[in-house]
């Protein structure tokens, strides 16, 4: 397996959350959300300005910024 932070994944591509390095505010926020370990995760579309992308996650649609989401490691195949 591969592994990457969550902004570097390619659209359409399944990664699986292994950590979280996000502290306080930040990392309640995303365990709120359902991101915990293992979960599945996918980028489905990214801004045109590339700074924030749409990722489903547990059936839903959410969007990160960049900045956020670089603060979740994933695995991928």
């Amino acid at each position: 397996m591969n592994r990457c932070t969550l902004d570097k994944l390619q659209l359409d591509c399944f990664g699986e959350i292994e950590k979280i390095t996000a502290t306080d505010d930040l990392r309640r926020r995303f365990l709120d959300l359902g991101m915990v370990n293992k979960t599945k995760i996918m980028p489905i579309f990214k801004s045109p300005t590339g700074d924030s992308r749409a990722y489903e996650v547990r059936g839903s649609i959410i969007a990160l910024r960049k900045e956020d989401a670089n603060k979740i490691i994933v695995n991928y195949k």
